[in-house]
């Protein structure tokens, strides 16, 4: 049985979870177990015959006989000392060293017991990097916060800047289409007034030529004051009134066919009676959507408008023939400053009268839309509901 013991004993000191070293005085290793020599590379024969100073670093040497173990002299025990011992093939290893010091008949050895530490390091160098990296991450992201809250003050100072520039250059427009307003109707009414009185064929065709150019400067400087409304947002003014809508649209046709002399224009309605709606606003989207059709459209063909009378409302339309519209114009053909070919031609506007029409139509409830093929023409169609 002492013998079972003895053997158990033994093979529990040779592969202990831990290296177990028994040392002299003087250093010289008493014994040391197989886990301690595989960790270290050595086998059991040259272990013995090293000293433990043998096997410390240079400053692995320097810290046992300046603290562990004057320390353990000192007080008879060590826990959890952080030692670097050399590997045979000449790299380091980091240990945990627990010690006592024993005193026997024989003399006094110390007792010691070490752990691998090697993963532990590598485990908290990664914490380190990883803590090290997180606290390089959080410095990024304070910067950035730090120039984005920096950005978004300069962008919302641009903003209020821009939008100041932009309010002040629409009531710009706003007051010098108004102040413009007066003198060109002064300058429309003269020019009636002459034409009564002017014999030659050329001085009427003078007056008839500064007459049609008046009438364009006016509906420019209409459509200058009504998009400035929009923008400043006061929006299209509308009066409605009940008014005889064939009347009102053959009174339209008479007095554009004068304004685009070189087109020809019809009118075709299908029923009839009054209806409720601002019957200068009315004139204006047939004015500006028959200037559209002069400008862009093939004058040998005439312009057609239709007027229909059906259960929900009226339908208005303008039809001319020529260059059908661009697909990929369509969707914002109604946007201000939009327009539905590059072409250039004496009768062009700013760009805003469909943008007019389809406020106007909007204002009254209804709605603008258009078709444009080569084959068919192109078409507008107002819905004014009742």
């Amino acid at each position: 049985m002492d013998d079972a013991v003895q053997l158990f004993t033994a093979s529990y000191f040779e592969n202990a979870p831990c290296g177990l070293v028994v040392m002299a005085v003087d250093g010289a290793i008493i014994r040391a177990n197989q886990t301690f020599c595989d960790w270290l590379g050595y086998d059991s024969t040259l272990m013995h015959a090293c000293s433990f100073d043998q096997l410390l670093t240079v400053a692995g040497r320097v810290f046992q006989s300046t603290h562990w173990k004057p320390l353990m002299d000192m007080q008879g025990s060590v826990a959890e000392v952080k030692v670097d011992l050399q590997h045979r093939n000449g790299t380091a290893v980091a240990m945990l060293l627990n010690g006592v010091r024993q005193a026997s008949e024989d003399g006094v050895v110390y007792q010691l017991a070490l752990f691998g530490i090697s993963q532990r390091d590598r485990n908290e160098r990664g914490i380190f990097l990883a803590m090290q990296r997180a606290e390089e991450l959080l410095a990024q992201k304070a910067a950035a916060e730090s120039a984005l809250q920096r950005a978004q003050v300069e962008l919302a100072a641009a903003y209020e800047d821009v939008q100041h520039r932009a309010l002040l250059a629409e009531r710009m427009v706003a007051v010098a289409s108004h102040d413009l307003k007066n003198p060109m109707t002064a300058i429309k009414m003269a020019t009636d007034l002459l034409a009564r009185d002017v014999q030659s064929d050329r001085g009427r065709r003078l007056l008839g030529s500064i007459g049609t150019s008046a009438e364009r400067a006016q509906r420019m400087i209409v459509d200058l004051l009504d998009f400035a409304s929009i923008k400043l947002g006061q929006g299209i003014g509308i009066r409605r009134q009940q008014v005889d809508l064939l009347k009102a649209m053959d009174q339209s046709v008479s007095e554009l066919r004068i304004v685009f002399g070189d087109a020809s224009i019809r009118h075709l309605s299908r029923g009839q009676g009054t209806f409720e709606v601002d019957q200068d606003r009315l004139q204006q989207m047939i004015g500006n959507l028959v200037a559209n059709s002069a400008a862009y459209g093939d004058l040998r063909y005439p312009i057609t408008l239709t007027t229909e009378f059906c259960g929900n409302g009226v339908v208005l339309g303008v039809h001319n023939h020529g260059p059908a519209i661009a697909e990929e114009l369509v969707p914002k053909l109604f946007e201000p400053m939009t327009r539905g070919s590059d072409r250039q031609d004496a009768l062009r506007s700013l760009g805003l009268g469909l943008f007019i029409v389809k406020q106007i139509a909007e204002a009254h409830g209804g709605r603008v839309t258009v078709t444009s093929n080569p084959i068919y023409g192109t078409t507008f169609i107002i819905h004014l509901p009742y």
